[in-house]
């Protein structure tokens, strides 16, 4: 998937400027794509030089100027285009913690172990992220009513996966962790 879908997808929220989007991006697709602001930014360009998106500077006193982006009809058909297409392939896992657990029977396993400890805790912090976005999007209704009344109903689907993806983080390292304090137990 190409950064210009995910900012596409970001954009259906509204106008936005490069800060709001690289800030915004966190909170509305970061459950599922991660990029920096500087990638951000250059995509917007791109986007804007091949008719994708629109922007309109906004003066500002005491601040910079700044450019506000909103989707062109193209970029709306851009998009159309994109969701029909057929997804490509599931992404692989490509995680450091994990070739460090492949091999911690070698190494240093209370190092390991603290590594995992730490993507809990990184975990934990996203998952309360989530919450306080997912509390945002009911606005006072119930789970049911917003999915059936509210607009757009994707930045909540995408959401409810970023938060379970963290939760079988931390399903995963709690059993991860009980099997090293075990086979420390039985080695002592």
């Amino acid at each position: 998937m190409a950064l210009r879908n995910a900012l596409m997808a970001a954009l259906l929220e509204g106008e936005a400027s490069g800060y709001d989007l690289a800030k915004g991006f966190h909170a509305s697709v970061a459950n599922f794509w991660a990029a920096t602001p500087q990638q951000l930014y250059r995509e917007l360009d791109r986007m804007a030089s091949d008719g994708l998106v629109s922007a309109r500077t906004v003066r500002q006193e005491k601040r910079p100027d700044k450019r506000l982006f909103s989707l062109t009809e193209a970029g709306l058909a851009a998009v159309r285009a994109y969701t029909a297409e057929p997804p490509a392939r599931p992404s692989t896992i490509r995680d450091e913690l994990l070739v460090k657990v492949q091999s911690l029977d070698a190494g240093d396993a209370a190092a390991v172990r603290t590594a995992i400890i730490e993507r809990m805790e990184w975990a934990r912090g996203k998952l309360a992220r989530y919450e306080r976005l997912r509390h945002r999007l009911l606005d006072g209704r119930t789970e049911e009513q917003h999915l059936n009344e509210a607009e757009r109903v994707g930045p909540y689907l995408t959401l409810l996966r970023g938060m379970e993806f963290e939760r079988e983080n931390l399903r995963w390292g709690e059993f991860a962790l009980g099997v090293l304090d075990r086979r420390a137990a039985l080695r002592a």
